[in-house]
């Protein structure tokens, strides 16, 4: 059976794959194109990431398809059920990267609090002739410890954003109506474990005492935090959207910013992604990645091992 990772595996997941009998290729086919590769090489399994859409028109045109997986959690960009209907097995590994985005959000919220999203485009430039002002100008940081973390969508990654947020020492709400309650594990380097229990928040709530928020649900409709959202919020708020581009009015967050009602933003998803709106990409009080929330190597080597061990149990 043949493999197409259009989107890149790791490793491990090609060498566990190869192990069982599988042909995997790793070429990347323009999704122009891509009906014809998998028609001409019969290719029974199309493994994606978030570039990559599997919609219903591909699925109808590629006869061979038995498998479609996604590396990473959401699925926005296949249609599954359509696919199902079709008796195509739909996969992916909703857990595998959840720490990793998890510790982005944080590389976000501690470079927010401490300036370092400027700082770093200041000092190359003045760092050797203005040193004492920009000093001055970023010595009024404050610490995340003792401060409350709104945490939209409670899933596997909101799960470990809490986490993460319950060991710096903040306190932590979420709000996510299909998860009522929800324990959080912290494990320790040497064993020792403490657990934490934490309920449902209402969303008004929620953007009304959170000192930061930070989004993990999936694309959506209408925005889930728009102008309405940020004329109810702290004054000097930070916002961080490690989730989908769509759920945040990025219009609105420019205002928002403008007026000082959010003190800065960390983003790694946009509306207009992958041509980001140059008012994003230049606003001063924008902390940037590019989409990478879970491309760290531990993630893409358990991405890759959970989509070979699926892949080898659903096909063989």
């Amino acid at each position: 059976m043949k493999i197409l990772a259009n989107d890149g595996i790791s490793k491990n997941g090609i060498v566990t794959m190869e192990k069982a009998g599988f042909e995997v290729l790793t070429t990347t086919v323009a999704q122009e194109q891509l009906a014809n590769y998998i028609n001409e090489h019969k290719i029974d399994a199309l493994l994606v990431r978030s570039a990559t859409k599997v919609r219903k028109e591909l699925i109808d045109a590629c006869s061979t398809l038995k498998l479609i997986g996604r590396g990473g959690v959401g699925m926005d960009n296949i249609d599954v059920a359509y696919a199902k209907s079709k008796n195509i097995h739909v996969i992916n590994t909703p857990a595998a990267s959840s720490e990793s985005v998890a510790e982005l959000v944080f590389a976000h919220l501690f470079g927010g609090v401490r300036f370092l999203y400027d700082a770093n485009r200041n000092m190359p430039l003045e760092g050797d002739s203005n040193f004492k002002e920009l000093k001055k100008s970023y010595s009024k940081g404050t610490e995340l410890r003792g401060k409350t973390l709104g945490i939209f969508g409670f899933g596997n990654i909101g799960q470990a954003t809490a986490t993460l947020a319950i060991g710096v020492g903040m306190n932590v709400v979420y709000c996510d109506p299909e998860v009522e309650n929800a324990t959080i594990k912290l494990t320790f380097f040497d064993g020792q474990k403490v657990t934490f229990t934490l309920k449902n928040t209402e969303k008004s709530e929620l953007i009304k005492n959170a000192d930061y928020i930070s989004l993990h649900i999936p694309d959506q409709q209408n925005y889930v935090i728009g102008k309405e959202e940020f004329s109810q919020m702290k004054k000097g708020v930070g916002i961080v959207n490690a989730a989908r581009g769509g759920v945040l009015d990025e219009v609105a967050l420019v205002e928002a910013l403008e007026n000082g009602t959010v003190s800065f933003a960390g983003l790694d998803v946009y509306e207009s992604e992958p041509k980001p709106e140059m008012k994003i990409l230049m606003h001063p009080s924008i902390s940037l990645s590019p989409h990478i929330g879970a491309a760290t190597l531990e993630a893409q080597e358990r991405i890759g091992s959970e989509l070979a061990e699926q892949i080898i149990t659903i096909l063989k």
